[in-house]
C-alpha cells in the first residue's frame, strides 16, 4: 500500500473525506466510505431485551464504620519486605487491601471502551481503518488503572460474574477456572463482534515495585469474520515514593486474515527518576511495509492518529472521573459493577461476585464483617478444595471449557462453551455449586 493509500486510510478512519485523483483509491478505502452510513447493528435478540439502561449509581455507598488507611503503605511494606522476589499470589494479605471488586469485575473493566469495537466493526475487515479501532481499545483496558493501588478480592473456585451494557450494546461473563494458580476466563458479546479472554496474573516484588505480569491471550471476532489477537503488557506498583502504576512494554496485535500487525509501546519511566510514565506510541505495518499512520497519546487520557500531512486527529478518549471521592479511585464504569440494580439480584448466578459477603460488606463500609466473612469463606474454600481432591472431583469450570493442548500466552486456554443466559432466562442454575454459604 502506497503512501497516499495509507493516508487516505488514516483520514478514512476517522470520518475525513479525502481527495485522491484517478485510479489510485482501492477496495479496502471504497469500503470504508460506503460502510460509513452503516450503524453496525446486528439483529440479535438479546441486544433487545436488554433495553432499557437501568438507572446506575455515581458514587460508592458511605462508609457505615471510620475508615483509617493512614498507615497502609507502612503495613503493606512491613509485609511485602520479607517476600523479595517471591510470587506474591501466595500470601494473603489484610482485607483492608483489597477494594470492593473482584478480579472478575476488573476483567471486565476492560471493555469499558466496547463503543470502539462498534464503530470498528463499521469498517472493512483486514482495513488499517478497523485496526486503528481495534488498538484503541486495546490500549484504553488500562485507562481505569490509574491511582488504583489496592488489589481487587481473589475470586472463589467457580466465582462468575455477569455484565449487561445496553449503554453500548454489550454484555459479558468471566469465571474462576483454575484456584491456583488463578486463571480466569471472560466472554464479551457486542453487536457485531465477540471477545474472549484468559489470564494467570503473576505477582513479584522487586524492592521498589510489585511486577504483574498477564500470562494469557485476547481475542476479538468481528461477526464478518475478521479476528484479531494480542497479549496485554507488564503492569507494576511502584509502592516506594509517590505510590503510582505504571504499564511497560510492546503490544503486539495480530490480525489473523492477513499480515496486517500493531505494535503499541507503553513507556517505562528512567530508573534514574522517580517519576512516572503514561506514554503510549504505535506503529502499524502490512507485511514488512511500515504504514505512514501512527497513535500517540496516553493510556490514561487519550490516544489521536498522527496524519500523513502532519496533522493530529483524536481517536479516544477517557470519560471524566466521578466527583464524588473515594480511597478506591474507581472509575464512574467501575463503581456501577458490584451494584444490584432492581431485579438484577433475583436473576444473576447465586455464583455472582455481586453476592460475595465479605466483598458487599467492604463496599458498605462494615470492615469488622468484611474481615470475618473473608475469613470464613477461605476456610469454607479450603475444605471444598480437599473434599474435592479425596474424591478425585477435577473441578471442571461452569461456563467454561478447557482447549486441548493449549499454551498459555500463545494460544487460547479456555473458551465460552455457552448456556449461561439461556440459564439466567429460565433461572435455572443446576450445576453451579453453593460458593458463598451462609453469611454470618
Amino acid at each position: 500500500m502506497g503512501l497516499g493509500i495509507a493516508g487516505a486510510g488514516c483520514r478514512q478512519a476517522l470520518g475525513i473525506k479525502a481527495h485522491i485523483p484517478g485510479k489510485q483509491v482501492d477496495d479496502e478505502i471504497i469500503q470504508a466510505e460506503s460502510s460509513e452510513s452503516s450503524s453496525g447493528y446486528s439483529d440479535k435478540d438479546w441486544i433487545r431485551e436488554m433495553h432499557p439502561p437501568p438507572a446506575r449509581r455515581d458514587s460508592l455507598p458511605p462508609p457505615k464504620q471510620k475508615d483509617d488507611n493512614s498507615s497502609i503503605w507502612s503495613i503493606m511494606w512491613s509485609i511485602l519486605k520479607e517476600s523479595l522476589g517471591k510470587d506474591l499470589t501466595h500470601i494473603t494479605l489484610p482485607f483492608f487491601f483489597n477494594e470492593p471488586l473482584s478480579v472478575l469485575q476488573k476483567s471486565m473493566e476492560d471493555l469499558e471502551y466496547a463503543d470502539l469495537l462498534n464503530k470498528a466493526a463499521t469498517k472493512p475487515p483486514q482495513s488499517l481503518e478497523r485496526m486503528l479501532y481495534v488498538a484503541a481499545f486495546a490500549v484504553s483496558s488500562y485507562s481505569g488503572t490509574n491511582n488504583r493501588f489496592l488489589k481487587p478480592f481473589n475470586p472463589l473456585l467457580g466465582e462468575t460474574f455477569e455484565f449487561e451494557y445496553p449503554e453500548q450494546n454489550w454484555r459479558g461473563l468471566a469465571e474462576k477456572v483454575v484456584h491456583h494458580p488463578t486463571v480466569v476466563a471472560m466472554h464479551g458479546e457486542g453487536e457485531s463482534w465477540s471477545y474472549e479472554a484468559d489470564a494467570d496474573v503473576r505477582a513479584k516484588f522487586w524492592g521498589r515495585s510489585v511486577e504483574l505480569v498477564p500470562v494469557g491471550l485476547i481475542r476479538l471476532k468481528f461477526d464478518d469474520g475478521d479476528e484479531y489477537q494480542w497479549a496485554k503488557v507488564t503492569s507494576s506498583l511502584h509502592i516506594l515514593g509517590k505510590p503510582h502504576i505504571e504499564h511497560s512494554g510492546i503490544m503486539k496485535i495480530d490480525n489473523l486474515q492477513s499480515s496486517l500487525i500493531a505494535r503499541i509501546k507503553f513507556e517505562a519511566s528512567s530508573r534514574l527518576s522517580w517519576g512516572e510514565s503514561h506514554q503510549v506510541s504505535g506503529e502499524f505495518l502490512r507485511g514488512k511495509e511500515k504504514l505512514p499512520c501512527s497513535l500517540a497519546g496516553a493510556w490514561d487520557k487519550e490516544l489521536h492518529v498522527n496524519m500523513p500531512d502532519g496533522s493530529k486527529r483524536k481517536l479516544w478518549q477517557t470519560y471524566p472521573m466521578p466527583k464524588a471521592e473515594s480511597r478506591y479511585n474507581m472509575t464512574r464504569f467501575a463503581i456501577c459493577l458490584n451494584e444490584l440494580t432492581p431485579g438484577l439480584r433475583e436473576k444473576v448466578a447465586p455464583t455472582d461476585s455481586r453476592l460475595r459477603p465479605d466483598q458487599l460488606a467492604l463496599e458498605e463500609g462494615v470492615f469488622d464483617k468484611a474481615n470475618a466473612e473473608k475469613k470464613r469463606l477461605e476456610v469454607k474454600q479450603r475444605a471444598f478444595m480437599k473434599a474435592a481432591q479425596q474424591k478425585n472431583d477435577p473441578l471442571d469450570p461452569r461456563w467454561f471449557q478447557t482447549v486441548i493442548n493449549s499454551v498459555a500466552g500463545e494460544t487460547a486456554m479456555y473458551i465460552y462453551k455457552g448456556g449461561y443466559w439461556e440459564a439466567r432466562k429460565l433461572g435455572d442454575w443446576q450445576g453451579c455449586r453453593d460458593i458463598f454459604g451462609d453469611s454470618s
